[in-house]
């Protein structure tokens, strides 16, 4: 695949596999080996490196970016981060000054997280540098050093915008293109974000020869608000779904703002993670309870379905070879929408469980109870018998405690690393009681400390 990009300033034309990650082509093929491989898997930050695209600035883990994804894009590793005459970036400076540093093999991913949050005008640090780990200088001289950065003027070599390039054949510019293709070529790999295809290939050592990126397809993109619903395009961003329920599902936009890292939620894309149907993924849950509709095209046909009938069974989705998932639709307003992710870390880990409750009161009795959870079953599931308990009870505190019990009906969850069966069943019983303090004005935050 032919691609061509901005490196640090200079245009470059690659002609590379398509499943090549930019970290393996820095380090061997150009001899940038200040961009690090950690755990190669998008979690600790040190390949982060920052991307450019049509829209913004971005950190991106170069260890789960493929070269294809880069098209038209520009990207600056830490050599590139500097100017050309070896003025460091505020960034840069600021590390020096504080003493962010100490054995520095995690730095030039920090610097490249900061240095994007930094053109952003970005000042919620401890976001920002969620996804970059460091194991002996500590964070505090590190947002201390953020914090000085955040006065300085961003310099002028970091305000390169993209490339322009013509349409590439890997990576189809509209839907119309890319239905037609994946309709002859329903056995391909669609890939995304890479946020988990990317792990296929640096830890499953998977070959992927037939694959079609969504990157450059603008139609699945598009966010439109109307007065009654929201609806996110497939390709669209967790970052960008994040800005979009801050002001609509507050709750839900806290859960994702816990959703892998800034890196992460930069690449992963709502449809992504619809699509590949984990039963621990944290949208399905969140949207299930919205009475979420999933939209559907094969070719030129489209079909809708409501999201909890999209998943049918582990490993299997009602999706038609070829078919694509092209949108997600929610309403505007759930005021009684709450979601709870309990994890091992509070940033950037798998859930063990995920909550999602969406109950509706009438004159102090439940009229309407959605309840979904993800990491209980083979998939994201409804608590149906749980919900059937609670409608047309008065909302009280019995109410809930005799429904509790109810959940061992509705789930079956295995033992794995992350928690045992009877944790998850405590958790799933725990976290409806937490729903009804919740809603009765007493919400609880695991970072807060109360007596």
């Amino acid at each position: 695949m032919k691609v061509t990009f901005l490196l640090n300033g200079e245009t470059v034309e690659v002609d590379t596999p398509a499943t090549q990650t930019l970290l393996d082509w820095l380090r061997v093929e150009c001899g940038l080996t200040g961009t690090k491989e950690g755990c190669n898997e998008g979690d600790c930050g040190a390949c982060s490196v920052v991307v450019t695209d049509r829209d913004s600035k971005r950190a991106l883990n170069a260890c789960i970016l493929f070269m294809p994804q880069l098209h038209g894009k520009a990207v600056r590793t830490v050599e590139g981060i500097s100017a050309p005459d070896g003025t460091l970036h505020p960034v840069q400076q600021a590390m020096v000054d504080h003493h962010g540093s100490q054995c520095g093999f995690c730095t030039p991913g920090f610097i490249a997280s900061m240095a994007a949050g930094h053109a952003d005008g970005r000042t919620d640090h401890d976001n920002v540098l969620a996804g970059n780990l460091c194991r002996c200088t500590g964070y505090a001289p590190i947002i201390r050093a953020a914090e000085a950065a955040a006065q300085m003027p961003v310099p002028v070599w970091m305000k390169e915008p993209a490339l322009p390039t013509g349409p590439a054949p890997f990576a189809p510019d509209t839907l119309d293109v890319l239905a037609a293709w994946y309709a002859a070529n329903p056995d391909a790999t669609v890939i995304a974000g890479a946020t988990d295809v990317g792990l296929w290939v640096t830890k499953q050592l998977r070959a992927l020869d037939n694959v079609v990126f969504l990157n450059r397809c603008r139609d699945l993109q598009q966010i439109t608000v109307t007065d009654d619903t929201i609806t996110f395009g497939a390709g669209v961003t967790m970052v960008d779904v994040h800005n979009v329920l801050r002001d609509h599902h507050p709750s839900y936009a806290e859960m994702v703002r816990r959703y892998g890292s800034e890196q992460v939620r930069s690449a992963a894309t709502i449809g992504g993670n619809i699509a590949n149907g984990s039963p621990i993924g944290d949208n399905p849950p969140a949207l299930i309870a919205l009475g979420a509709t999933l939209h559907l095209r094969h070719g030129d046909a489209t079909r809708d379905i409501t999201l909890q009938d999209f998943f049918v069974a582990y490993g299997k989705q009602d999706r038609a070879p070829g078919e694509l998932v092209t949108g997600v639709t929610i309403p505007k307003s759930a005021p009684n929408l709450r979601v709870y992710k309990l994890s091992k870390r509070f940033d950037q880990d798998i859930s063990a469980v995920c909550g999602a409750f969406n109950i509706t009161l009438s004159d102090g009795k439940v009229t309407e109870a959605i309840i979904a959870f993800g990491g209980m079953a083979g998939t994201p599931q409804r608590a149906g018998r749980v919900e059937a308990a609670l409608v047309g009870q008065p909302w009280s505190e019995a109410t809930v405690k005799a429904a509790m019990p109810l959940f061992a009906d509705d789930y079956t969850p295995m033992s794995d690393m992350r928690a045992s069966a009877d944790y998850r069943m405590k958790i799933a019983q725990n976290m409806l009681l937490r729903y009804f303090a919740d809603l009765a004005g007493n919400p609880v935050s695991v970072l807060e400390v109360q007596p």
